[in-house]
């Protein structure tokens, strides 16, 4: 990793499986496993049940608790997966969008209990509901109330804990329900505009906060990720250039 009198020395870049399965108990143990063989991150994969609001004892989550990642229901859940890990030196990326903020909460609860000052805390929720509508399907709430929880959570993030990526616009789940390319990426970069008018309209960051914030946070999840970029730098930051009203 070159460096010049003008620049930082690049970081490596994170080195994380997406993982988590049957219990917080079981997924702790495969996450320490993978640390100490070298893994420098972690992002954990959730089961239908959390990602859709349902406790693990409830009626309509019986027979997929645990099948397609880890069932989180409370903070002593959260507890156990992240056992003996060090929140603060941890970089932990979230694949959950309904339920982001929840997520997050008892994430940051956990570091508060912990002694941990939230602002030391890095990651990354994906926190894209829109794309739940186009795809996945694993949405709770209305349109006009996710976008809010959307928005509410980049705002909290961006005042509270700093160093946290609090969306990523992900849309390769586009193209498994069949969309092309270009779908994609137009489905990609409109899901990112709303979210930026949602959170500028909020008025709860600054302009020139939301221009730093905004420049930082460009985080769009593509295989056609060249594309994407270009067309983001000439779209998305539009959104948050000078006419500032």
């Amino acid at each position: 990793m070159a460096t010049t009198p003008k620049t930082n020395r690049d970081q490596p870049w994170l080195m994380r499986t997406y993982s988590g399965h049957s219990s917080a108990k079981a997924s702790n143990a495969l996450y320490l496993t993978n640390l100490a063989k070298g893994q420098t991150g972690l992002s954990v994969a959730f089961d239908l049940p959390t990602q859709t609001g349902y406790d693990a004892d409830n009626p309509l989550a019986r027979g997929e608790v645990g099948k397609v990642g880890v069932p989180i229901s409370h903070i002593e859940d959260m507890d156990q997966l992240f056992d003996q890990i060090p929140l603060d030196k941890m970089n932990t990326s979230m694949t959950i969008n309904a339920t982001a903020p929840w997520l997050l909460a008892l994430y940051i609860a956990l570091a508060q209990r912990r002694g941990i000052d939230p602002k030391m805390l890095s990651g990354t929720t994906q926190n894209d509901i829109i794309k739940e509508y186009l795809s996945r399907g694993t949405y709770i709430y209305p349109p006009g109330p996710s976008m809010r929880l959307i928005a509410d959570t980049i705002n909290y993030t961006v005042k509270h804990v700093p160093k946290w990526n609090p969306t990523n616009i992900c849309s390769y789940h586009l193209q498994e329900a069949g969309a092309t390319p270009v779908q994609e990426l137009a489905y990609a970069l409109c899901a990112a505009m709303a979210v930026l008018d949602r959170v500028k309209a909020s008025g709860e960051i600054e302009a020139d906060a939301f221009r730093k914030w905004s420049n930082a946070s460009r985080s769009l999840s593509t295989p056609a990720f060249g594309l994407l970029r270009s067309a983001a730098s000439s779209g998305l930051l539009a959104r948050c250039g000078s006419n500032w009203p």
